[in-house]
């Protein structure tokens, strides 16, 4: 077989899709039995969220999805990766089940179907129920039991309507960024031991939800962890520089990757925090460390890494004052961690499936001119995002897959509705749709299955 040149076609295989998340386009927060989620709380917290925005509407997903999911249609996307709202299901986090939640899903399960989508199902992006952070949220081990029952609840439910199941999104923003630095939804700042207990307790949660596919998905089902691993780029794609990254890369994903992918917490990772180790039970990591089908992996962002002077392992580089980034401040645009992040993971942890998850940018102000939003700048992300993965295929890295986030402008979390990061511009007053230059630039990319 040839190899891939720069003109030639994704593989007939290969997916592409667009993503999304319950909390940040539903809405109908409070409507038919749905309970509070943590995100509810917290943006009610004066500072905590950019002009002071809530989830209460967003997108009005929850009324408009059979429009929307004929808008997605309409532009070729035909897989669509989706959350199920966990305070949607279970209210109180556990005790009775919301039936009047499960109905919900399967209305929309109904409408891809009708549509021709395929669902890949996120059980949980971020929406822990208030009540058991109440109950200390994912500091305690008790969250963790109450996932098991949700993802068994869940995926017994709708193993008819999906195949593609994925276990947890991003751990770091809902432990680190949440418990330790404050600024994701509860807002805690916690010690160094507390956090790396709630990111135990989140492999937990991702082993109980492999578990829950196993048992009860059915015998075509399919399930793998979306993360966001901390990518490194090597400065010149030289020998030194390249293991200079690939020992970079290792260090800072130990505590995640590396400990689903060796059966345990590495004995440099256990040294590093001392005292602030989390607390490991037995059989933990039998279950975390179960075998899934594919990784999911959400692209952004990475550091550029090189060979180490006076005997360092490697040399992170800080950036200057005025490399490109998008709007939102920790988006540095560098699209060659679409070609190093899956060929890490390939050839240290040895997947043999990779998906991109979610690839986007964020940008404010993108008005609608004329009935157009010219977004020439996430066109551009695009094109040399997907460039890249397109490389990493052509250099036999196996990732058969590709989600862009997002197809919806939407609550952007601590950043409100100000950052926009869709291929469909959302009027947050009228909820009008209109798709932008991005949105036609995808599609045919899509339709051509090459990079225009």
């Amino acid at each position: 077989m040839n190899p891939l040149t720069y003109a030639s076609p994704f593989p007939s295989t290969f997916v592409f899709g667009a993503a999304a998340a319950a909390a940040q386009i539903e809405g109908a927060a409070f409507e038919d039995g749905k309970g509070p989620s943590i995100w509810d709380t917290f943006a009610r917290q004066p500072g905590k969220v950019a002009g002071g925005d809530t989830l209460d509407v967003a997108c009005d997903h929850y009324h408009r999805f059979d429009e929307d999911f004929a808008l997605m249609a309409s532009l070729g996307i035909r897989h669509y990766r989706l959350s199920i709202a966990w305070p949607r299901i279970f209210p109180d986090g556990d005790g009775a089940v919301n039936q009047a939640g499960l109905d919900f899903y399967r209305r929309v399960f109904a409408s891809m179907a009708r549509h021709g989508i395929t669902p890949w199902v996120t059980l949980f992006h971020w929406d822990l129920p208030q009540a058991l952070e109440d109950r200390g949220g994912w500091t305690a081990r008790a969250t963790v039991e109450a996932f098991a029952r949700y993802a068994d609840t869940v995926v017994k439910a709708f193993s008819g309507d999906v195949r593609h199941w994925i276990t947890l999104n991003e751990i770091r923003c809902f432990t680190w960024l949440a418990y330790g630095v404050g600024n994701k939804a509860p807002g805690r700042r916690e010690s160094d031991a507390v956090v790396n207990q709630t990111i135990h307790h989140a492999l937990l949660a991702h082993g109980h939800a492999v578990r829950a596919v196993r048992e009860f998905g059915g015998p075509q089902a399919r399930v793998g962890l979306t993360d966001n691993c901390d990518v490194s780029v090597p400065v010149t794609e030289t020998p030194a520089d390249i293991a200079a990254a690939e020992a970079w890369f290792e260090d800072k994903n130990a505590h995640i990757l590396g400990a689903i992918h060796r059966g345990g917490y590495s004995m440099a990772y256990l040294e590093r925090v001392g005292d602030a180790a989390p607390r490991v039970a037995t059989g933990d990591f039998d279950l975390i460390s179960l075998p899934t089908d594919f990784l999911g992996l959400n692209v952004y962002t990475a550091t550029y890494v090189r060979a180490g002077r006076d005997g360092a392992r490697y040399e992170a580089l800080a950036l200057p004052a005025h490399y490109p980034r998008a709007d939102s401040p920790w988006l540095n645009l560098v699209p060659q961690a679409m070609y190093w992040a899956p060929r890490m993971c390939h050839a240290l942890y040895g997947h043999r499936s990779i998906y991109i998850t979610e690839n986007g940018c964020g940008y404010n102000h993108e008005p609608v001119i004329d009935g157009e939003v010219i977004d020439l700048h996430r066109r551009d992300y695009l094109r040399g995002h997907l460039r890249e993965m397109h490389r990493a295929i052509a250099d036999g890295v196996p990732v058969d897959g590709y989600f862009l986030w997002s197809f919806i402008d939407n609550f952007e979390w601590e950043d409100g509705y100000e950052r926009r990061f869709g291929i469909v511009h959302c009027d947050f007053e009228t909820q009008v749709r209109t798709p932008k230059l991005s949105a036609r630039y995808y599609a045919d990319v899509i339709h051509t299955r090459r990079i225009v």
